[in-house]
């Protein structure tokens, strides 16, 4: 069987940096095995698109996700960034395990 997700690397990024506002890229790109550089270039369109705010504090830089924008596809309905990010979270709330993310195949890690 052909390795497939049902999530887009833009969706996990925003989810990641959903539950760690502060995370570095370089973190993100590890929890989803994809390279710094396509994780840079996801934050970038994010931005562009206004479902991502980069907040400079000090050198790190902090992460606000526009929860109340719509999902952009017509398939996706009337859903919103928070019913995506509503998707981690409940997963999370529902194991024993406190810090978990999601990883490029769809499942949860530590």
């Amino acid at each position: 069987m052909d390795d497939f997700s049902f999530l887009t690397n833009h969706a996990r990024v925003l989810m990641c940096l959903g539950r760690h506002s502060e995370a570095r890229m370089r973190d993100v790109a590890g929890w989803l095995d994809i390279t710094e550089r396509a994780v840079q270039r996801i934050v970038a369109d994010l931005e562009s698109a206004g479902y991502l705010r980069r907040i400079r504090q000090g050198r790190r830089n902090r992460y606000e996700v526009s929860r109340e924008l719509p999902l952009r596809h017509p398939a996706e309905g009337a859903g919103s960034v928070a019913s995506l990010l509503g998707l981690s979270e409940a997963e999370v709330a529902n194991t024993d395990r406190p810090r978990r993310e999601i990883a490029r195949n769809g499942s949860f890690i530590d």
